[in-house]
């Protein structure tokens, strides 16, 4: 098959050139933020000129309305895998459009949607290009990165971030919206917060941040709120606050692009690149952390995959689709709070042999079932039947 390929520095689109490769097929890639805009004539008219050759499907890693609505119009499957979230854009008008195959990491974000009716979207973890890795790892590049702990993220600690921009709310809101995120730190497993915004709360956020849905899209503003202010200030919070623990108490090196002087016994690294230096980070520290955005309800974030695919040693907090692909205590271990947390690292950084063993259990699983060419042999199954 033919490929056309659009993307915007997105993580991972040379693994999906070299995984068709692997698999007979060919490609054309297409780099253009324009792909990004909801609706552009500039992208309409590069879509237009791609297509003087004949392509089997387009793809392109989450979800683009405008190319959507240019694929609709050429008649040509558009396959779409999604491993952001929030995506936005999934509550767009052009969701419905027939040539869609939007696949989705998240469990619950596709049943959401399914439930709703949204015939287009289907649920796929996500991938690793196993091949690359081993080719990166059979060196010893990553002696560097040796460490006994370490988290590769985001620290959410921007100055001027989305949450911060309240700055007159009402003591009874603050205070609300105290209680609710305290709440949701002690819960894993449920993001509840978007439900748990009344009208007379969404009014007072309103008047201080005024949001306004997509014309073009069905999402509220509760879901904004909720998925791209207070998730992201809950992430802000729980990683201070877990890796400001297990710092204390043991080696703790952090890959982040921010400075995190709220953090002072904490290794700060700076960021690390995707393709070049961050297997290294998985493969040669003895425990590799994960703490995810309360946004993503139940999937796997693609940093797990990695970390498994790198061969590393992941501990997690819970995430419903784990228990859809691999064993937790076998193939990598679960967290249920900060306790638990500190408990566990004490303990696996400890049995040294057992500790191996899950990662190589985890690595097993990657390369068994969840590689780019796994992962491309089972969406075209359901594209192409």
């Amino acid at each position: 098959m033919k490929v056309l390929i659009f993307e915007w520095k997105n993580f991972g689109i040379e693994d999906v050139c070299e995984a068709l490769t692997n698999m007979g097929h060919t490609h054309h890639v297409i780099s253009t933020k324009l792909m990004r805009e909801r609706v552009s004539a500039e992208l309409n008219n590069i879509f237009e000129e791609a297509m003087s050759v004949k392509y089997d499907c387009v793809f392109t890693f989450n979800y683009s309305p405008s190319i959507s609505n240019n694929c609709k119009k050429h008649n040509i499957p558009y396959i779409s895998l999604v491993y952001d979230n929030p995506v936005v854009y999934l509550y767009s008008y052009t969701i419905i459009n027939p040539c869609n195959y939007v696949f989705i990491f998240d469990s619950a974000q596709y049943l959401d949607l399914k439930q709703k009716g949204i015939n287009t979207v289907y649920y796929a973890p996500l991938a690793v290009n196993i091949n690359r890795l081993e080719r990166q790892l059979s060196n010893d590049k990553g002696v560097k990165y040796k460490a006994p702990v370490s988290f590769v993220g985001s620290m959410y600690n921007e100055q001027h971030n989305f949450f911060d921009k309240f700055s007159d709310l009402p003591p009874y809101v603050s205070g609300y919206l105290d209680a609710i995120m305290a709440a949701q730190l002690k819960v894993y497993g449920c993001y509840f917060i978007e439900e748990l915004l009344s009208n007379e709360i969404i009014k007072e956020l309103q008047k201080n941040v005024p949001l306004e849905p997509s014309k073009d899209g069905v999402e509220t503003v509760e879901y904004l709120y909720a998925h791209y202010f207070i998730a992201r200030k809950l992430a802000a919070m729980e990683r201070k606050d877990l890796l400001g623990a297990v710092s204390e108490h043991f080696t703790t090196n952090i890959y982040t692009k921010n400075p995190t002087p709220e953090l002072p016994h904490i290794h700060n690294m700076g960021p690390v690149d995707y393709y070049n230096d961050m297997p290294y980070v998985f493969a040669n520290s003895d425990i590799n952390l994960n703490i995810s955005l309360r946004s993503i309800r139940s999937g796997i974030p693609l940093r797990c995959m990695d970390i498994m695919g790198a061969g590393g040693f992941l501990m997690s907090n819970f995430q419903a689709d784990f228990y859809e692909h691999f064993i937790p205590g076998e193939d990598l271990v679960l967290f249920e709070s900060k306790e638990d947390l500190l408990a566990k690292c004490d303990y696996y950084l400890k049995h040294d042999a057992e500790r191996r063993q899950i990662a190589a259990n985890g690595l097993g699983k990657i390369k068994e079932a969840h590689t780019y060419e796994v992962r491309f042999k089972e969406m075209f199954e359901v594209v192409f039947g």
